[in-house]
C-alpha cells in the first residue's frame, strides 16, 4: 500500500487515530504551562529559591525546542508513528517521575525525560494526520489538532489552579499517567505501521549546530530576566547563538541530506504561516503570563475561580477550530486566517483597557473572543503549513510548526515579564520584580503597556496575512 489514504482499514479508523494523537498533544503542550501556577508551592515543598523553581518550567521548553528538528527528521527517515509511540512512553515515564517530591534535581531530570518524549510526539503529530486524512478532510483534522494544542498551551494555569485547590502539586504531573497509559494502549491497536520512510541519513553536524543555537539563546533569555540582558556572559550567550545559527545555515546549505531543507522557506505560504504562528503564540502568552497577576492579585480571585475564567479561551477554541477547519476544506484557508487574526487583534485592544473595576462579563467576553479568533486562525494556518510541503518533508514541516509555537511561548513569557517589570520599575523609580500589593494601579498601568505591544504584534501578523490573502485573490 503506497499511502494511508488508499488503505480502507486505516480510513475506517482515522478518527480514532486523531483521538490517540490528540490526547497526547494536549498532555505534551499542557506541561509547558501548567507548572507555572504551582511554582510557589514547589518553592516551599522542595526548599528552593524562586529562580531555581523557574527552571522546572524553562528546562522543559529548552529541551523540546532543541530536539524538535531532529525528531521531525527522524520521523521522515524511519517512520513518524514509530517516533510518536516511543515518545509517548518516555513522556508517561517522565510524568510519573516528576510527581514525586524527592529533590529539585530529580524533578529536573524527570522534566528532561518528559521533554524528550514531548518533542518526539510534537514533531510528528501533524505529519501523521496529514498522511492519514484525505485532502477533503485535512483542514478539519488539523483544526482538531490545533484545538488540542490550544487546550494544552493555554489551559495550563486554569487546570493547574483547579488541581492545586484540592491536591498536592505532584498531581499536575500524575494526571498524565492514567490518560497516557490508556492512550498508549489505544495507539497499539489503532495506529498503522509506517509506510512513508525516506531512510535518509541524519545530519548530525546540523543537529549539533542547531542545539548550539537554541540552548544558548534560551539560556540567555531566561537567565537575562534575572541578572539583566547587558551582563557580559548573557551577551556572550547571544553571540554564541548567532554564530551557531550562521554555522547551521552554512552546514544545511552544503549537506547532502540536511536536517532542515532551507529551500522550504522559498515557499512564501509556508514561511508566512510559520511567522504568523510564532507571532500569535507570542501574543497569546502575553496574556498567559499576566492573567494570573490580574485575576488573582489585582482582582482578588481564588486560584480555582481564576482557573474557571481562563478555561473559557481553550474551551471556545476547541469548539471553533474544527468548524473553521471544515469551512477551510470547502472555501480555502486564507480568508479564515485573516478574519481570525482580526478578532485576535481587537481582543488585545480589549485587554489593553482592563482596569481594577472592569465588568467580569467584559473580561469573559474578551477571553472568549480570543478563543474564537485563535480557532479561526490556527486550524487553517496549520493546513497551509502542512499542505505546502512535499510528503517526504512532512516531519520537518511538523517540527518547524512546533518549533515556531514553542519559540512563541518562550518569547512571549520573557517579553511579557521584561516589559511589565521594566515599566513598573520606571514608574516606581526603583527596581520592581514582583506584584506590588500596596499599589495595584502600578501593575495595571504596566499591563496596559504590555497589551498595547501585544496589539502591535497582532497587527504585524494581520498585515502579513492580509498581503498573502490579496496575492491569492489576484492569483
Amino acid at each position: 500500500m503506497l499511502n494511508y489514504v488508499d488503505d480502507p482499514k486505516v480510513q475506517s479508523r482515522r478518527w480514532w487515530i486523531i483521538t490517540a494523537i490528540g490526547l497526547f498533544t494536549i498532555m505534551s503542550t499542557l506541561d509547558g504551562s501548567i507548572v507555572n501556577i504551582a511554582l510557589p508551592v514547589m518553592v516551599n515543598d522542595l526548599h528552593i529559591s524562586m529562580n531555581e523553581a523557574e527552571w522546572v518550567a524553562s528546562v522543559y521548553l529548552i529541551v523540546i525546542c532543541a530536539l524538535l528538528l531532529l525528531f521531525g527528521k527522524l520521523g521522515d527517515s524511519i517512520g513518524k508513528i514509530r517516533i510518536f509511540k516511543f515518545g509517548s512512553l518516555l513522556f508517561v515515564l517522565g510524568s510519573f517521575m516528576a510527581g514525586f517530591s524527592v529533590s529539585f534535581w530529580f524533578l529536573i531530570l524527570a522534566r528532561i525525560v518528559q521533554a524528550v518524549g514531548a518533542a518526539m510526539t510534537m514533531s510528528n503529530n501533524n505529519g501523521i494526520i496529514t498522511e492519514v486524512f484525505p485532502m477533503a478532510e485535512r483542514g478539519r483534522a488539523l483544526g482538531l489538532i490545533g484545538s488540542f494544542v490550544a487546550v494544552g498551551s493555554i489551559a495550563g494555569p486554569g487546570i493547574g489552579g483547579i488541581l492545586l485547590a484540592h491536591l498536592p502539586w505532584g498531581y499536575i504531573f500524575w494526571i498524565n499517567v492514567p490518560v497516557g497509559l490508556i492512550t498508549i494502549i489505544l495507539q497499539h491497536y489503532i495506529l498503522p505501521k509506517d509506510v512513508l520512510k525516506s531512510h535518509a541519513p541524519i545530519d548530525w553536524r546540523g543537529f549539533l549546530a542547531s542545539v548550539m543555537f537554541i540552548v544558548p539563546l534560551f539560556l540567555g533569555i531566561f537567565i537575562g530576566q534575572v541578572v539583566g540582558f547587558t551582563t557580559w556572559y548573557i551577551l556572550g550567550l547571544f553571540v554564541l547563538a548567532i554564530l551557531s545559527l550562521l554555522l547551521f545555515v552554512r552546514i544545511e546549505n552544503h549537506a547532502e541530506n540536511p536536517l532542515l531543507v532551507l529551500s522550504l522557506f522559498k515557499n512564501h505560504e509556508f514561511t508566512i504561516s510559520l511567522i504568523t504562528a510564532f507571532l500569535i503564540f507570542v501574543t497569546n502568552f502575553f496574556f498567559n503570563v499576566l492573567s494570573p497577576f490580574y485575576l488573582q492579585n489585582a482582582r482578588g480571585l481564588a486560584p480555582n475561580y481564576a482557573g474557571y475564567i481562563l478555561m473559557i479561551f481553550p474551551l471556545v477554541q476547541v469548539v471553533v477550530a474544527p468548524i473553521a477547519g471544515s469551512i477551510a476544506d470547502r472555501i480555502g484557508p486564507y480568508g479564515l486566517t485573516l478574519a481570525g487574526l482580526g478578532i485576535i487583534t481587537l481582543s488585545q485592544v480589549a485587554y489593553a483597557v482592563l482596569d481594577l473595576h472592569t465588568s467580569w462579563w467584559f473580561i469573559m467576553l474578551a477571553i472568549g473572543a480570543v478563543g474564537v479568533g485563535n480557532g479561526m486562525f490556527q486550524a487553517p494556518n496549520n493546513t497551509i503549513v502542512m499542505s505546502s510541503v512535499e510528503p517526504q518533508h512532512l516531519g520537518v514541516a511538523g517540527g518547524m510548526n512546533a518549533l515556531a509555537r514553542n519559540l512563541g511561548m518562550v518569547v512571549g513569557i520573557s517579553a511579557a515579564t521584561t516589559i511589565l517589570f521594566g515599566r513598573m520599575s520606571a514608574q516606581a523609580g526603583k527596581t520592581v520584580t514582583s506584584y506590588q500589593a500596596s499599589d495595584p494601579q502600578l501593575f495595571i498601568d504596566a499591563m496596559h503597556t504590555v497589551f498595547w505591544v501585544a496589539t502591535a504584534i497582532a497587527i504585524v501578523a494581520f498585515i502579513l496575512t492580509a498581503r498573502r490573502y490579496l496575492t491569492q485573490r489576484r492569483a
